[in-house]
């Protein structure tokens, strides 16, 4: 009831009578009064005048079940969601939860992880207030051998939610990070449970600075947040539900083909590594190429200096620019 209340508040131009809501939802008046007491310690702006109502005047970043349910507008991507303030690793909450048969499309979310990891097992910053930690459990019936452009999918998906949000311009450096005038804002981690043939679930973990003013002295010269490049706050629960939607948009197309054919010209305009020259770092390997974006199964095309094409396949091998990160 009370993201259905925060919804329609927020829906309205208008107060919302207090009678209207206890016809709508069957409770007391006392009931609806509650709710309304909720939500403004959470941070909510609500005006209640007598024989008028209720009226939203503003809504802070707030991030909460209540909140983000009431912004979700998709069909099934985070149509449910399980929220934390504080959660080990979204990722380990999805991957239980997979365990246990849990809705396709549930959406983990947490304002601060304390056991955040990134690609090959690194740690990941995880600060509460400022970010967004959030995972997608997944049931895809595919071969497991594709289910790594999974990844690339919800790549697409960050770059367009923050510009939907924010207006701002995003790039991909390949595989499935998210930059901005060379800096990373996003991490992206996909884990299965599989068979041989089969796979069980797919989590895929989404990391993105979007408030922080500082970072440590390791990576503050490679990473960046959405507020640092716009000069203003972001309200994350609103970015959170516009990727969804994004996501949702680009899984149904994948599903048709089972590839990356109807995403691929989108990600490659998305692409900050396409057209330019790359330094290839392999295990035990270094070398230059000319990337010439991804293919219809998500690996990334280079030209060597010879003028052979090459195809590059993510997991142990990286890829940067040839003077730095991007």
């Amino acid at each position: 009831m009370k993201a259905e209340i925060l919804r329609l508040l927020k829906e309205s131009n208008n107060y919302i009578s207090g009678q209207q809501l206890c016809d709508d939802f069957h409770v007391s008046r006392t009931a609806v009064w509650k709710v309304m007491e909720q939500l403004k310690k959470e941070g909510y702006q609500i005006e209640a005048v007598r024989n008028k109502g209720y009226r939203l005047i503003d809504s802070p970043d707030v991030m909460s079940q209540a909140e983000i349910d009431s912004l979700m507008k998709t069909e099934w991507a985070g149509r449910h969601t399980v929220y934390y303030d504080e959660t080990d690793s979204t990722n380990n909450r999805a991957k239980d939860a997979g365990e246990k048969g849990a809705e396709h499309g549930t959406l983990f979310v947490a304002d601060r992880q304390i056991a955040g990891k990134g690609r090959r097992g690194r740690a990941w910053e995880s600060p509460a207030g400022s970010s967004i930690y959030m995972t997608i459990l997944l049931y895809p019936r595919l071969s497991p051998m594709k289910a790594p452009q999974l990844t690339l999918l919800m790549a697409i998906a960050v770059a367009e939610g923050i510009r939907q949000v924010t207006g701002l311009d995003t790039g991909i450096k390949w595989p499935n990070d998210i930059v901005r005038n060379g800096k990373k804002i996003c991490g992206i981690l996909t884990e299965m449970s599989t068979e041989i043939d089969y796979i069980n679930h797919v989590v895929i973990g989404v990391g993105i600075n979007v408030n922080q003013e500082t970072f440590p002295q390791d990576i503050q010269n490679t990473a960046t947040s959405l507020k640092l490049e716009m000069g203003q706050n972001v309200k994350r629960s609103e970015l959170i539900a516009a990727i969804m939607e994004q996501f949702e948009k680009c899984y149904e197309t994948f599903l048709q083909t089972e590839d990356l054919s109807g995403v691929k010209e989108q990600y490659n305009s998305l692409l900050v590594n396409k057209d330019q020259d790359v330094k290839v770092l392999e295990p035990g390997n270094e070398y230059e190429a000319h990337a010439l974006g991804i293919n219809e199964t998500g690996e990334l095309l280079v030209r060597l200096p010879d003028g052979q094409e090459k195809v590059i396949y993510a997991g142990e091998v990286s890829v940067r620019g040839v003077y730095g990160y991007v």
